[in-house]
C-alpha cells in the first residue's frame, strides 16, 4: 500500500468532505513523499497558509524552522519532511478571533490511510493537543504542558516529540517554561539534522 501515496494525495486535494460546514472553500493543504523521516502534525493551516496553499507560511512557521534548525528549503523539501495537521483545510475564526478546531470528520477519514503511507517517518512532531492526542492517543497527559514535560518517554516509546504550537499567543507559555527551550529545543535540532 506505500507505493500509492501520491493517488491517496490526490484524493485529499480532492476532499470536499466539510464544504457545506466550512466558512470558506475547502483548500487541502498537505505536504508528503515516501522518503519523508520528519512529520510535521499540527492543527490545521492558518489564513495565510490557506491563502497561499503553503503550509506554516507565517510567522509561525517562521519560529517552526528555528526550533527545527531548518533553512525553509530544508523545511519545504518534501522528500525529507511530510507536513500533515489534522486537519487538511483553514477551518475560519472564532467570535474572538482565534482559529476554529480542525474540522472533526478530516483526522478519521484520512490520517490512518496517510500514516500507512509514509513508512519511512520515523520522528512526528506533534505541534499542540489536536496532533498529541491523535499521535499519543491514551499516553497523553491531562494537559498540553504535561505532556510536553514528558517529551523524552514519547519520543522513546512512541518516536513521537510533543510540542506547543509555535504561534505568538504561546509566547506567555514559552517564557512560563523556559525548560522547552533549554531541554527540548536541542535535542530535536540535533534529531531533525541527523535525519536531512
Amino acid at each position: 500500500m506505500t507505493n500509492d501515496l501520491q493517488p491517496f494525495l490526490k484524493q485529499v486535494r480532492a476532499c470536499r468532505l466539510c464544504e457545506d460546514a466550512m466558512q470558506r472553500a475547502p483548500n487541502p493543504i498537505i505536504r508528503a513523499t515516501t522518503t519523508a523521516r520528519i512529520l510535521v502534525a499540527g492543527q490545521a493551516p492558518g489564513n495565510l497558509a490557506d491563502k497561499l496553499s503553503k503550509p506554516f507560511a507565517d510567522p509561525s512557521g517562521d519560529r517552526l524552522r528555528t526550533w527545527m534548525g531548518v533553512s525553509d528549503e530544508e523545511f519545504y523539501d518534501e522528500s525529507r519532511i511530510a507536513i500533515a495537521p489534522m486537519g487538511f483545510c483553514f477551518p475560519g475564526y472564532d467570535a474572538k478571533g482565534g482559529d476554529l478546531p480542525p474540522m472533526k470528520v478530516c483526522a478519521p477519514t484520512w490520517r490512518p490511510g496517510l500514516m500507512e503511507r509514509l513508512p519511512q517517518v520515523d520522528l512526528v512532531l506533534a505541534i499542540g493537543g489536536y496532533a498529541q492526542s491523535w499521535h499519543l492517543g491514551a499516553a497523553r497527559k491531562r494537559t498540553l504542558t504535561e505532556t510536553v514535560m514528558h517529551w523524552r518517554t514519547y519520543l522513546e516509546n512512541h518516536g513521537v516529540l510533543p510540542t506547543p504550537h509555535p504561534s505568538w499567543r504561546n509566547n506567555g507559555w514559552l517564557k512560563k517554561n523556559s525548560w522547552f527551550e533549554g531541554e527540548v529545543l536541542p535535542v530535536l535540532r540535533d534529531m531533525v539534522r541527523a535525519r536531512l
